[in-house]
């Protein structure tokens, strides 16, 4: 069975520094582990706050992809080439990291990416739609560590979920905090990279 892992990240900033960003995007599948597969030299590292969803426009695209090569082209099509196109026509400015929601971890993929952004866009180009996030509570799991094993991320959120006797308030999302490659094309240590998980529940 092949799952994915899109980490795609631009850093912060304004219109101009999105422009010149590339998306970054990794990608996995199931397969037998080895020994050496089976005793990782390390373990995520979970943090868990409890906190308000910040006040946010996310300019995003909806869209599909039967396999992952596919979803890895779309994905960076989104990042690289129409969000940046809509920030620059649209004058807007980028005010966070990249952000994505998944209906599923197995093919066909449905997804919605996008980028926060300064104010509602006035016009947006085709294929576009907007997200008003904010006020709402949320937990989140600040992960450090292989993408492949968020999946302890979102389960430690879900046990949080039920302990506590909340209902969830809406789709999970990721937030791309750090980059897995540096600027000379190298995949930077995992247990570096910053994703944030993020569940909004009453």
């Amino acid at each position: 069975m092949l799952v994915f892992s899109a980490v795609l990240c631009h850093s912060c900033g304004d219109d101009k520094s999105v422009e010149k960003e590339k998306p970054a995007i990794l990608l996995k599948k199931d397969k037998p582990k080895s020994k050496s597969d089976t005793t990782p030299s390390a373990v995520p590292i979970i943090n868990i706050s409890d906190t308000i969803e910040q006040s946010n426009w996310i300019l995003c695209f909806k869209d599909s992809a039967i396999n992952t090569v596919r979803l890895s082209k779309k994905l960076g099509q989104i990042y690289d080439e129409k969000i940046t196109a809509a920030i620059k026509k649209g004058k807007l400015i980028k005010t966070g990291p990249s952000m994505a929601w998944y209906k599923s971890q197995k093919a066909p993929f449905f997804f919605e990416a996008g980028i926060p952004v300064d104010k509602k866009p006035s016009k947006l180009p085709k294929g576009a739609f907007t997200k008003k996030l904010g006020g709402t509570r949320i937990i989140v799991a600040h992960y450090y560590g292989p993408y492949e094993e968020t999946v302890q991320a979102y389960q430690i959120l879900k046990d949080w979920i039920k302990e506590n006797h909340k209902k969830t308030a809406g789709p999970a999302y990721e937030i791309y905090i750090g980059n897995p490659i540096d600027e000379a094309g190298n995949v930077v240590d995992p247990y570096k990279v910053q994703t944030d998980i993020v569940i909004p529940y009453h």
